[in-house]
């Protein structure tokens, strides 16, 4: 009787005898060097990150917690925490739309001028922040471009909250585009295409596909964002006129604290950004476990 075509072309089981050998490793060091380089990094990053951090706590609580707490509830802190909110509120969904849009855009379309728009896109990080300020004090300040016609119509851009949102704007906008276009190169736009054939629109498509896939790295962005936002100094600090209590964050504020040796106080402040850090990696570790 003859085999059936399945039978003849389905593969044999493996030999019992049979066994996978260890792969070898990547290296060949032995493990005293192994040993000695992981202890040279974490005695770097204990010196260089988590030292640093453990002194702004111990600096905060230092005269202890009614003082922490006084220096928390001031006029100028209190006023320097909701600015410092409010910015990031208005920054991070304005970086999101624009991330969302523009990864979009160069991931599935081809167009002339694809590169430079990635080149643009990574302008802020090779830009210092100092100069991001000084352009926006040079286009809008009272000697700036458009000065005479914002005088004349009684908007003011420079040394307050517009201004502010601005250069924020201007430092954090790549973070939340480059998180998504590896991610959305790497899924392609077989799907999108698949879903197009079967009548699918732009909007159902981005809604029922291509945001299920990059959800994570969208959140991560997000959070990135938010963090930088809420820490940025050097933009801010151009822009902002430094005006007490009106247009002071909470890293400028903190500035301000350390130069009037108000040490308590200032380092009462930085614990607030120092745990806006903490917590931003907290939950980048989250969502990286979560999406494994």
């Amino acid at each position: 009787m003859a085999a059936s075509p399945s039978a003849a072309f389905s593969p044999s089981p493996p030999p019992a005898s049979r066994k996978l050998e260890p792969r070898a490793g990547c290296t060949t060091e032995s493990p005293l060097v192994r040993r000695l380089l992981i202890a040279v990094a974490l005695g770097f990053i204990g010196l260089v990150l988590l030292l640093p951090l453990a002194a702004v706590f111990a600096q905060a609580f230092k005269r202890g917690a009614e003082v922490y707490f006084a220096a928390l509830n001031e006029p100028d802190a209190l006023s320097a925490i909701r600015l410092t909110l409010l910015t990031a509120l208005i920054v991070v969904p304005l970086n999101t739309i624009f991330g969302i849009a523009a990864a979009w855009c160069l991931t599935k379309f081809a167009f002339r001028g694809k590169q430079w728009l990635i080149t643009l896109i990574d302008l802020p990080f090779s830009v210092s922040p100092i100069i991001a300020g000084f352009l926006f004090i040079l286009l809008f300040g009272a000697h700036g471009w458009f000065g005479s016609w914002l005088a004349a119509h009684d908007v003011q851009i420079v040394f307050a909250l517009p201004g502010i949102v601005l250069a924020t704007l201007f430092v954090t906008f790549p973070f939340v585009a480059r998180e998504l276009v590896p991610i959305m190169q790497a899924q392609g736009t077989l799907e999108e295409e698949a879903a197009a054939t079967l009548g699918a629109k732009g909007w159902t498509m981005f809604r029922r596909i291509t945001l299920p896939n990059i959800k994570w790295g969208l959140l991560y962005g997000i959070m990135i964002c938010n963090a930088r936002a809420m820490g940025e100094f050097g933009a801010v600090s151009v822009v902002s006129g430094h005006i007490r209590g009106e247009t002071n964050t909470l890293p400028l504020h903190v500035e301000i604290l350390y130069n009037e040796y108000q040490f308590s106080a200032a380092f009462a402040s930085a614990s607030l950004l120092v745990a806006l850090a903490l917590f931003t990696l907290a939950a980048k570790q989250w969502l990286e476990r979560t999406r494994a």
